[in-house]
């Protein structure tokens, strides 16, 4: 089934990134390897959202385990159909797929607003812990000189700028899977739906064609005892003409 084969290569790929999206969000709460700021809560508070750990990452798990099992995924309890169970397993990696889209999403907007809104740092203007570039609407992205205003930690500009730009780019690539999934699992169980109604429509006229076959050799025998008895002059040979008659 190549609509399962698109969902299972899906299903490993979201596993992969989810697992960077995590190490991602992990990497944020220690800045140039220190773990003194998270102690002391002195870091972004969109760190702190786990938007890498659980959005783009456990919500993403779920997908990705629902997509890889979907190539082999018969469901024989829907109906006792095989097609039909492949149609109800397809049509529920679309929740799943909703699943996903809702983590990814969520990632999304964190490391967007984390971005925008800067790191949290101690700034050289204020000499305090401030948010020195909440104002600035991330244009302080293109102003790298600018950068130097955080004195401690050290570098964690940059730290920011690439591990939220990560998240932003993985959780976007983790929203386009998903998406994609949606499209697919629809489009599966609508066309397994479809190979099940045809199986169905021809199941019933195998039957129709026995039964009919029955009939026509139960005539056969009816008529060739009437006739037997009609000659013979049977006492049942008029049973078997009520019955031919009701028969026929």
């Amino acid at each position: 089934m190549c609509f399962g084969k698109c969902a299972k290569c899906i299903g490993y790929k979201l596993l992969i990134f989810a697992v960077f999206c995590m190490v991602a969000n992990i990497l944020l709460y220690f800045p140039n390897g220190e773990t003194r700021y998270a102690s002391e809560y002195r870091l972004s508070k969109y760190t702190r959202c786990l938007h890498g750990i659980v959005g783009g990452g456990l919500l993403i798990f779920i997908p990705a385990a629902v997509f890889i099992s979907l190539e082999h995924e018969n469901c024989c309890g829907c109906g006792g159909h095989e097609n039909c169970g492949k149609s109800c397993a397809m049509l529920s990696s679309v929740l799943a797929a909703f699943i996903g889209i809702l983590g990814s999403g969520y990632c999304i907007i964190i490391s967007a607003l984390g971005l925008s809104h800067g790191p949290y740092c101690l700034a050289s203007t204020e000499n305090a812990w401030i948010y020195p570039f909440h104002n600035s609407s991330g244009e302080y992205l293109l102003e790298r000189n600018r950068w130097s205003e955080c004195q401690e930690p050290r570098n964690i500009v940059e730290w920011n700028v690439t591990l939220f730009s990560i998240l932003l780019f993985l959780g976007g690539v983790e929203f386009i899977l998903c998406s994609i999934q949606v499209i697919n699992g629809f489009i599966g169980g609508v066309y397994e739906m479809c190979c099940h109604r045809e199986e169905v429509n021809t199941s019933i006229q195998k039957i129709t064609t026995r039964l009919l076959r029955i009939k026509v050799s139960f005539k056969t025998l009816l008529q060739s005892l009437r006739t037997e008895s009609c000659c013979t002059q049977h006492p049942c040979g008029s049973i078997i003409g009520w019955v031919w008659f009701l028969y026929a």
